[in-house]
């Protein structure tokens, strides 16, 4: 008699119960012996000469590394104009950027480190800093024109135009990032807190100026990424190559005042819809135009939210003509780079804000004008390139609409799309249930739902199924774990290979699949109290379509907290300046969670073998915009995040 299958399932979190117990290996519980501790030298100026005056026989310099060390290369998506301004290992004479390395110095402990850190003395003469992206040099240059779009707009009944502003935000994963590298049997080994491995050794290769094979790249348990960790850290270069050239290991422990400083931020998008609607109320045209700020120089991984964030401005409607620009501009600022959603969110705030706007410009109810202007034949090829493969946009909302119910407050409406997948994974399953995949978990419960893959196709129970991830000995070959890919990729992948093994195989594949795209509908709840601006988000509905769910326990936690991480970026969360600590940047607590109600629906995929699509960041990209709304009509007025009592009460005023 065979095992039930567990597929589609709430099945708990294999990893919990260890993790709970105080049982996880995370990077900073690695120790190997003699290990030594490297600190940095920060540059306390946005812009800035200096000099270096008796750095110390152990301290690292541009000097020290040039032409042994080299920056990231950046490889932008297609389409894309970028300047070569690769963030350097070492400033050279010039910072760029408050938390921006100039050296690194290495000692016996952390602490000693961090005191000879601070004793390396720099001369500084500041220079001006530009700090708004509008006065910036161009960096990334997109643009995208397809239909009459002057045509369009010359014979439209309405125009509606639509400007908002998405601050900067900080990722502030629950563990910062970090690295130890060591010698091993004429090796280099890095253990890093990452969302790949495969990507960082092919990063440490270039940069080390090594071919892969000599190096290998460990991942262990890691305390959240949230696409900070998708980037290789400039710092980890230099710790590896600090290791190979004094034979003993090397650590670095980013502490919190480096993570706000340093790591590199998300969102910083400014942009403006323009719609054109015929008499009826349908789309006949958008223009759209962004402007990023990209921060001093680029990361292989700067360019691709303000592409995304362009690509996606369609949303759920069918516009026939689009017309849009995207400019990504230097500043000095850390740079940025994907933070959960990565151009997703930006997007559905800019097109569904716009979508409210235009409601009340037409004096049309806003859940009919997105009624009026769904996409409702798939697989849909948007007039910005990218083809929607299945889904339901009206039924989506349809239920988010049931769950509401009566609501007690003014309530807001927004539409989300999110892509996901792309590229290929890796994996490979033997017979016992041993199961290996480039995916790599950063807290999402990959480890779970790889097993539940597996022991659908072996027959087996899950609790049978050893799942490896992490290690670049380990598993042959990966992408890694971002931009929901994993169940997606990860799991058609371990699908596959089992497929394989069962067909007389080896049990191996590589996974192909071009991108698939979910969908959802969300409806916040708010109140406001005008005497002092406080804004409440009383309820909270999200309702998404992510093709097959194979573990709707997982699925719903990752909505929810994707939600929370939407709700923190709407009512708190903004860099001001160069925030250093907890203090200076506010973060949701329980005090300010709403109540959630959530549902799924499943138009499956036809591009991957389990139907899956992505589910991580459906919450950070649909409650945003929904809470927008919901303000705006509590208010009477378009404000952008956060929404502070503050900003409210004097709106009102």
């Amino acid at each position: 008699m065979g095992v039930a299958s567990t597929l589609g399932q709430p099945v708990r979190r294999r990893e919990d119960a260890r993790l709970l117990a105080g049982r996880g290996r995370f990077l900073d519980d690695i120790e190997l012996p003699d290990a030594l501790h490297m600190a940095f030298v920060r540059s306390p100026h946005p812009h800035a000469r200096f000099e270096l005056k008796r750095p110390g026989r152990l301290t690292f310099t541009a000097a020290s590394v040039a032409g042994r060390v080299a920056p990231p290369q950046i490889v932008p998506p297609p389409g894309l104009t970028v300047e070569p301004i690769p963030h350097p290992v070492l400033a050279d004479g010039i910072v760029r950027y408050v938390g921006q390395p100039l050296a690194a110095v290495v000692a016996e402990s952390r602490a000693l480190a961090e005191d000879l850190a601070e004793r390396v003395e720099v001369e500084y003469e500041p220079l001006p800093a530009v700090d708004d992206p509008r006065a910036g040099e161009t960096m990334v240059r997109w643009e995208k024109s397809e239909g009459d779009v002057a045509g369009a707009f010359a014979r439209a009944a309405h125009v509606v135009r639509s400007e908002r502003v998405i601050p900067r935000l900080v990722a502030a994963p629950m563990e910062t990032r970090g690295a130890l590298a060591a010698m091993e049997g004429g090796r280099l080994t890095v253990w890093t807190s990452s969302q790949s491995a495969h990507r960082p050794r092919a990063q440490l290769a270039q940069s080390l100026r090594m071919s892969e094979d000599e190096l290998r790249v460990i991942v262990p348990d890691v305390g959240g990424g949230f696409g900070s960790k998708g980037t290789l850290p400039v710092e980890t270069p230099l710790v590896a190559f600090a290791a190979r050239e004094l034979g003993r290991p090397v650590r670095w422990i980013e502490d919190r005042r480096e993570n706000f400083l340093a790591a590199p931020q998300g969102r910083g998008i400014s942009g403006v819809v323009e719609l054109a609607f015929d008499a009826e109320g349908r789309i006949l045209a958008l223009r759209g135009r962004v402007l990023a700020d990209l921060g001093a120089y680029l990361l292989p991984s700067t360019p691709i939210p303000p592409h995304t964030t362009a690509m996606l401005l369609a949303g759920c409607y069918d516009i026939p003509a689009v017309e849009v620009f995207v400019t990504g501009a230097r500043t000095h600022k850390v740079p940025t780079g994907p933070y959960r959603g990565a151009g997703r969110p930006e997007a559905a705030y800019l097109i569904e804000t716009a979508m409210d706007t235009a409601a009340r410009q037409l004096g049309v109810d806003p859940i009919e004008l997105r009624r009026r202007n769904f996409v409702r034949a798939f697989p849909h090829r948007t007039a910005l390139g990218w083809t929607y493969d299945s889904g339901d946009f009206e039924a989506c909302l349809d239920r988010a609409l049931e769950l509401v119910g009566e609501p007690e407050g003014h309530i807001g409406v927004a539409m989300c799309v999110e892509r996901s997948a792309g590229l290929f994974e890796h994996a490979s399953v033997t017979r016992d249930g041993e199961v290996r995949v480039g995916s790599v978990p950063a807290g999402q419960g990959h480890e779970t739902v790889f097993a539940q893959i597996a022991a659908d196709k072996l027959g087996l129970d899950v609790d049978q199924i050893t799942v490896i991830t992490g290690d670049t000995d380990e598993v042959a070959d990966g992408v890694g774990s971002f931009a929901s890919r994993s169940t997606a990729m990860g799991g058609s992948a371990v699908a596959a290979a089992a497929d394989d093994l069962l067909a007389g195989g080896p049990g191996v594949a590589r996974f192909e699949s071009e991108q698939v795209f979910t969908s959802g509908a969300y409806v916040a709840v708010v109140e406001v109290d005008p005497a002092t601006g406080a804004v409440r988000v009383v309820k909270l509905v999200a309702v998404d379509d992510a093709g097959r769910i194979i573990n709707p326990l997982l699925a719903e936690g990752q909505v929810v907290g994707g939600a929370v991480q939407g709700l923190g970026a709407s009512l708190l969360e903004a860099v001001d300046g160069a925030p250093a600590t907890l203090h200076d940047y506010s973060l949701p607590t329980a005090g300010e969670i709403p109540a959630f109600a959530t549902a799924f629906l499943e138009s499956p995929s036809p591009h991957n073998p389990l139907g899956a699509k992505g589910i991580g960041e459906s919450g950070t990209i649909g409650a945003p915009a929904a809470i927008a709304n919901a303000v705006a009509a509590a208010v009477g007025m378009r404000l952008d995040p956060p929404f502070t009592a503050e900003k409210v009460w004097r709106a009102l005023r």
